[in-house]
Parts: C-alpha cells; structure tokens; sequence
C-alpha cells in the first residue's frame, strides 16, 4: 500500500471537515504541489454541491480554506472565496482562513483584499464582510467605496457583527457598546459616510428605528451627533441630504435621509438657505418628504423670511397632488396670509384658483370657500383669472361659481357614458424555431430575461423538436449558451424557490449529456425532483414537463415535437392542431409523453368543429382515442365555487384572520379521461386552506405562466391563488395582484372567484397592486365579463369585514373613472353602496360616495338608490350627508 502523500492528507481533511488542520498541511506544499491540488479540490467541491447537512458545512469551510492556499494567483484565489465564502465563512472557518491568507506574499494579499472588496452585490455572502474588512486593514488598502461594500459596512456597523466575530478580526474592526461608538472610532466613516447619499435603496437600514432603540444606535441620531461634534461636516451633511431627497426613490428609502435630515434639525438661517431646494421638492416627492418641505416653507413664510414669490410658485407644486392632507395644508396657508397680509389677498386667491381644477370635489369647495372669503380684498381685477380657473370646476359647483364670480363655467361637451379599452386579442404562436441556432438564442434569452409564456412555449419545443432531428447539432449550438456546471442553474431541490422558465436549462443540459441516465430515471420517476423548492402546484406543473421532456429527448424514441405547445399566447390550444399533431405522433410510431398530453388536453379551446371531431374519431392510438372522448364531452365539468364558512361559533372563540376575509370552496371537476399527475392535483378539491398550501408563490418567478396552464378554467386559478389576493389586501403583501390582468385575458367564465380576486386587488396595500386590479377591471369590462353588481356587493362585504380600507379602494375605482370609465365604475358603486350605508359607519365612504357622484353625472345614470336618499335627507352638513346630497341629485331626472 503507497505511503500517504501530503497531497492526500489535504483531501481527506477536506472530506472529514477538519478545517483547522488544513493550514499546516498547506505548509508541507510547495505552490507547484498546492497548484496541482486545485483540479481535486475542483471535484470536491461539484460533490458537496450535491450534498446538504451540518458536516457540509465543516467540509466546505476545510474547501476554502485549501483552495485559498492552493490557488497562488490573486485573482483566482479571490474568485475561489468569493464562491465558497457565501456558505463557508462560517466562525470555525475565520481563524484557519486567516493563517492561510497571511502566510502569502504581501503584494498577494492586498490584491486579494481588493478584489473582494470590489465585487457586486450579488457576489456577497451574508457572513463575508468582517472577514474582507480585515483583510483590507491589515494589508493597509484603501477604503473601497463600491455601492456592494459600502452597504455591507452600513449592515455590520448597524448590528455590531464585528463584536460576535471570534478570532483576529476582532482586534482589528472598530469597537464599540453603540453604533456611535462604533462609528467615533472608525477610520472608514470619513470616506464612506458621504456615500450613503449615493447609494439606491440604502435609505431603509439608515432610518430604521425600534421601540426602545437609543438615538445613538440609530444611523440619523449618530450622524447628527458626529455632525454636532465636529466629526462629520454639518453642511455636507445637510447639502447631501437635500439632495438625495430631491432625486427620489421609493418611501422606505426617503424615510431614512428625510430621518437625518429631522435629526441635523436645521436652524430657520439654515432652512432659509435652502429655501429653492424645499420648493422643488414640492411638487415630485413622496408625500412625507413633500409634507415636510411645506411645513418648513411655512414656517419661513410665517417668520418673514420666505421671498413673497415662492407662494405662487409652491402652490402650483402643491395644488395639483393628489394627496388631500398637502392640499388642505396649502390653502389653509393661503388663507393665512390673505388673513395677516390684506395686501397680499389677490395673490392667495390667484393661488388658490389652481385648485378648482383638482380631482376631488371636496377641495374645489374649500378653493371656493377661500376666494369668496378674500374676494372684496383682492379686487375685480382677478375675477378673469378665476373665471378661466373655474372651467375645470365639477358640476355640481357651476352655479356657486357663476353667483361668486359673476359668470358660469362652460359647460363640458358631451364625453362617452363608458369610455373603455380594446379588448386584447389573443396573438398566434409564431413558428418553431428552424435551426439549432434559433432554439439556442431562445433558450438563452429565457436564462437572462425569464420571458412569457409564447417564448418559453417556443424554446421548450424548440429543443424537443431539434434533438429529434439532430441532437448533435443542436448540443453544439447549446454549448455556449448554457452554464458550465448545472448547480447555477438548478439545485437538487435544496433551495428555496419555485420552478420557472429559467429552469428550462435542465432540459439544454440534457441535450449536452450533462445529466446521468440514473438521475433523468430518478427524476421521471418522482423519486429525486431536480428542481428548487417545489412549492406551487403550478411550479410542480412546470417541472414534470420539463422532467419529461429531458427524460424523452435522451431516450431511444424521442418525439418529434411536443403537444402541449399552444398556438395562442394565452396557452389556448387549437383542437384540430393538436389532432394534426396526434396524426403526425403515430405515423412516426411516437408516444406521447403522459404529462405534455395531459397538459395539452387543459388547453383545448372548448370549441372543436364537428370536422376536427370526426377527425379525432379517426385517430386510432389510446391517446387519440382519448382526445375524441375528451372533444365529445366539451372538456372538463366545471362546478361553481362555494362560499367557505368560518370554522366554530366566531363568538365562542378568539378572533381569527380568516373571520375577516371572505374565502372560497372549489369542488372537485370532472376529466372525461384520466390525466397525468401533477396536473390531475389541478382539478381536485381544494378548500381555504389546501388552495393555500398549493399556491404559495412567493418565491416564484414564474406567476405570469400560472393562466396558461389552465387558459380556459380561469375561475380555478383564482380560486386556487385567492389566499395571496387576500394577503394583498389584508397582510400588506406585494406583487400578487399582478396576475389579475392575466386572469381577466384569460378564458372561460369568470365567476365569483375572479371578482373576489379582482375586489382583494382594488383594495391592495400597494399602488401597483390597485393598478393591475383596475386593468383586469378595466379589461373585463371590455370583454363584457364583468359583472359590476357581483363585484360592488362583494366589495361592501369587503369593507365592513376590514379586508378592504375604503381609501385604497377609492383610490382604485377614482383611478379607474380617469380613464373614462364611468359607466363601469358606476355598475360597480351602485351594487356596493347600498352595503356600505346601511351597516356601522365606514371611515372613507364619503370618498367612494364623490366617486359616485362624478360618474353619474358623466355617464348619465338614472334611478334613485334609497340608501343614499335616507342618507342625503337627514339633517347638517357634514361631508357624508353632502356627497350623499350631490349623488341624490345627480340621479334624479331633473338634472
């Protein structure tokens, strides 16, 4: 038996997991014997990639310890940290990685240092950062300022890692009991605190705080004080912060510079200097920055030391926003000056004219309410002005503003009742790509951008129908397109997402061999998926055809094509072209693969001509005879869904989620022939709760494919997804809302399920979650789909559980009535309103009230709503009864 080499020491540390003893076994290498260890290294890792488990871990910390010793070129060696740190760099691995960077070359380390430091953001572990940061201190290297490092900086001084670091790196990072501490201590701050104005999206951990949380271990309170001490330039500080406000971003990242900019808490000599930056954020800026500005700005004003000027100029910026509280803020300033200032009542007026024309018809009447206040100060010279102004105002202020103002607005000419969208049309797959090259830029092109459903559809049979014809060819045309080891395209299943069109790689790799014949069998027969996560049954859709599809192209009798390819872009599928396909399957003796048939039998447009019947009778393989059976019944029996009742007696228990939402049953449907699993789960019962567990996406990338599984069932997809419309609405989720508009182009009836998914989406948390809402609204009004009154009295129910906030559903339907659609968003108002008046009264009806009004008026309708009469007869003048009053009105027949 040979004697046991240093080299072989090495690697069985490494399998052992012994990290420790890899440093003095490094020292027993020459660089030639520690370069020659890198291709088994190399192979040690593509292992440990497959495996997962506590032991993994130790042996990949020993990995990139060996491999940083071996790899004796910088830029290799940082290219191997950087790919093993993100798991390795774990406490037991910090001590023996150090011993082994610091016996290199000092010309070695500081290049090392560097190029770790320099690396995007998606090249970072979680756990990476102290380590680099001592690398960098003890070779001297300059601070970098990449955006990836300065943002790891801000995430360890924000929690103090450096302090639960054992090991060197503790002697070497700033210490300290608070994050000012820890920043006063810090040679880096000087050089990387004026970044964190340059940074997107760094906002948020700079302005967070926690009950409880001192001032000095807030990002704001440290810097204001460093400010305060001299540390920091206070000027800078205030000039970057104005800045960074000015070019935007989104809320939670404003809060965080608008947070410092509240702590540097400006003198009114230093707001003063400022005063042209606060009025340009007026008109732009997320509202709690906008709101802050005006408070400054009339704050100066009130103090004198605002230039007269800037009142016309931010009462333009102000008056045209959406966002009621700023408007208000604006006129009440307005009046104001008009008060303290007699002489400068013509200016407040003129300024508060830009108001007539905004959107809400409660503040046209406070504009109004402010000119006839001021009217006799400001003089006869302004009424021209006013009048011009108040051709935006709504009706229903026409005859107030022709006795104030001595003349009547015109009246508006005639618009459309419902001004609706085109209807979109369902666009034809274009051909199957005609070379190996054409399938290789598709599949690369679904790797980089995760495209639609016609492209996936295309590149999947793309590769199905080139491997049948040429497999070598198309593997050629492949091999430059696809990554080199299949672990950066998928995982074994121990990740966390769900399967989506970059997945497709599994079925390229299979085409270039890179799959073992045990592993393709062992996937094809559900006994190792290959994919990540698995978590949505459309996800689990998506992988059995891929698995499939691999299985068949690597196999002795490879289909020609695949059948489940749809010929729209919906995923509808055309019945006498997959008759046409069955045709050509048994000419060539083919056998279908059992999911792509099942999968193309769900997307048979229910319409198959008595030709393309006959033509299905005639075909005489079990899978033709199963289509004609299928074509002969007219698809699947879909039963309506079923209102889910709340589990026990809500009153003899502790309240509940699910006791505020409205929830649906889907019964069981019919398959007149049997299907494939997993598409086979797709048609069984599935209640509140299992629909849950089957549709869960939210690590998914590929929601925008889920319609197309199913194009003409689309109430079951709704139904199946509805637990994340609620969470939309109800758990301030983001994102779910973007499948409506699919659903609304989708096929088959849409029932009670697709109008509680699309009445969760009006009211979701977020603004482009309502956006896709109003499109699939605005869409299945154009397809004459919707059903308005469904829709409203759901809504009412919506609202009176608490699933629904009023305001974010005013602000949905008020967004909808802009494009015209008044008609449409009144069917829906008038259905919900009688709901929303009779029971206890609602916060923010009086908005979905004026909403009412506006698109009655505009699109001519008729007939008394009783609730609203008893509503607008009782006795005051509060905006309830107001809007009740104008709504009354604009449905009598005397208007």
């Amino acid at each position: 038996m040979p004697a046991e080499t240093p080299q072989d020491r090495l690697f069985r540390a490494v399998r052992l997991g012994a990290p420790a003893e890899v440093p003095a076994l490094l020292r027993e290498l020459d660089p030639a014997a520690r370069r020659a260890c890198l291709p088994r290294l190399r192979e040690l890792r593509r292992e440990l990639r497959e495996e997962w488990g506590r032991r993994t871990d130790y042996r990949e910390a020993a990995l990139l310890v060996a491999g940083t010793g071996c790899n004796t070129g910088a830029a290799a060696a940082a290219q191997w940290i950087s790919a093993g740190a993100r798991e390795a760099l774990a406490d037991f691995a910090f001590r023996p990685l150090i011993e082994v960077f610091t016996a290199q070359e000092p010309e070695w380390q500081a290049a090392v240092a560097q190029r770790l430091a320099d690396r995007r953001d998606t090249l970072w572990g979680w756990s990476e950062y102290p380590f680099v940061e001592y690398l960098l201190r003890i070779t001297g290297s300059p601070v970098p300022t990449s955006d990836a490092f300065v943002t790891r900086w801000v995430e360890n001084r924000t929690w103090g890692h450096a302090q639960r670091r054992p090991g060197p790196g503790v002697e070497a990072l700033p210490k300290g009991r608070t994050l000012l501490d820890r920043l006063r201590a810090d040679s880096y701050l000087p050089v990387l605190a004026p970044r964190l104005f340059d940074l997107p999206d760094i906002g948020g951990a700079l302005g967070q705080s926690w009950q409880g949380t001192a001032v000095e271990d807030t990002w704001f309170g440290a810097l204001a004080r460093l400010a305060a001490d001299g540390v920091l330039d206070r000027a800078d500080l205030i000039d970057r912060c104005l800045s960074r406000l000015l070019r935007g971003g989104s809320p939670g990242d404003l809060r965080g510079f608008l947070a410092i900019l509240e702590a540097l808490d400006l003198t009114p000599d230093e707001q003063a200097a400022h005063a042209q930056t606060y009025v340009r954020l007026l008109p732009d800026a997320h509202s709690t920055v906008a709101a802050h500005a005006q408070q400054v700005l009339t704050a100066l004003d009130t103090d004198g030391r605002l230039d007269p000027e800037y009142l016309a100029e931010t009462s333009r910026a102000v008056l045209f926003r959406s966002e009621k509280k700023l408007v208000r803020s604006q006129l009440s300033w307005l009046d104001r000056v008009a008060r303290r200032e007699p002489g400068r009542a013509a200016d407040a007026v003129l300024a508060a004219a830009d108001a007539l024309g905004h959107e809400d018809t409660t503040i046209q009447e406070r504009a109004l309410n402010l000119i006839a206040r001021h009217l006799g100060r400001a003089g006869d010279g302004v009424l021209s002005e006013l009048r011009a102004a108040a051709e935006g105002l709504d009706p229903v202020h026409h005859t107030r503003a022709a006795v104030l103002l001595g003349a009547a607005p015109t009246a508006a000419a005639d618009e459309p009742a419902d001004l609706l969208p085109p209807a979109p049309e369902p666009q034809p797959l274009p051909p199957p790509p005609a070379t190996p090259a054409e399938v290789a830029e598709e599949v690369a092109a679904m790797l980089a951008t995760h495209s639609g459903v016609a492209a996936f559809e295309r590149a999947l049979d793309g590769l199905v129908r080139h491997a049948h014809r040429d497999r070598q060819a198309l593997a050629a045309a492949l091999e430059p397109v696809l990554p080199k080891e299949r672990w950066l395209t998928w995982d074994s299943g121990n990740g966390w997402g769900d399967c989506g069109p970059a997945d497709i790689a599994y079925v390229a790799l299979a085409v270039l061999g890179r799959h073992s014949g045990t592993d393709l069998q062992a996937a094809h027969q559900g006994r190792r998926l290959p994919f990540r996560g698995h978590q949505t049954i459309f996800g689990k859709v998506l992988g059995a055809r891929l698995i499939e599809a691999a299985w068949q192209i690597t196999g002795e009798n490879a289909p020609p094509f695949l059948l489940a390819t749809p010929t729209l872009s919906t995923g509808a599928l055309d019945p006498a072209e997959l008759v046409r396909r069955l045709q050509v399957y048994e000419q060539a003796g083919a056998t279908p693969g059992e999911v792509d048939f099942s999968q193309a039998l769900l997307r048979l447009t229910p319409d198959a001509t008595p030709g393309t019947v006959a033509a299905a009778d005639a075909l005489t393989s079990p899978h033709g005879q199963q289509l004609a059976q299928w074509l002969h019944a007219g698809g699947p029996t879909v039963p309506s869904v079923v209102r889910a009742r709340a589990q026990g007696d809500p009153s003899s228990r502790p309240p509940q989620p699910d006791d505020r939402r409205i929830l649906l049953y889907l019964p069981a449907i019919g398959a007149p022939v049997p299907l494939a699993e997993p598409l086979a789960v797709l048609l069984r019962t599935a209640g509140p709760r299992g629909s849950e567990s089957l549709a869960t996406w939210g690590w998914s990338g590929a929601v925008d494919h889920w319609p197309a599984v199913l194009p003409h069932l689309r109430e079951v997809v709704a139904a199946r997804c509805l637990r994340r419309f609620v969470a939309g609405a109800d758990q301030d989720e983001r994102g779910a809302a973007g499948l409506l508009p699919l659903l609304a182009e989708a096929g088959g009836p849409a029932g009670e399920a697709v109008h509680l998914a699309v009445g969760y989406g009006l009211g979701a948390r977020f603004a482009e979650d309502r956006a896709a809402a109003v499109d699939a609204l605005l869409v299945l009004a154009a397809r004459g789909d919707l059903d308005g009154d469904l829709l409203g009295r759901r809504l009412a129910e919506l609202v009176a559980l608490g699933a629904v906030k009023p305001n974010r559903l005013s602000d949905a339907l008020r967004t909808a009535s802009r494009t015209g659609a008044y008609g449409t968003v009144w069917s829906v108002l008038a259905a919900a309103l009688p709901g929303l008046l009779t029971g206890p009264p609602v916060r923010g009806t009086g908005d979905l009230l004026s909403i009412a009004g506006d698109c009655a008026r505009r699109s001519g309708a008729r007939g008394a709503l009783p609730e609203v009469s008893a509503l607008a007869a009782r006795p005051g003048s509060a905006r309830l009864v107001k809007e009740a009053r104008q709504l009354r009105d604009a449905l009598s027949p005397e208007t």
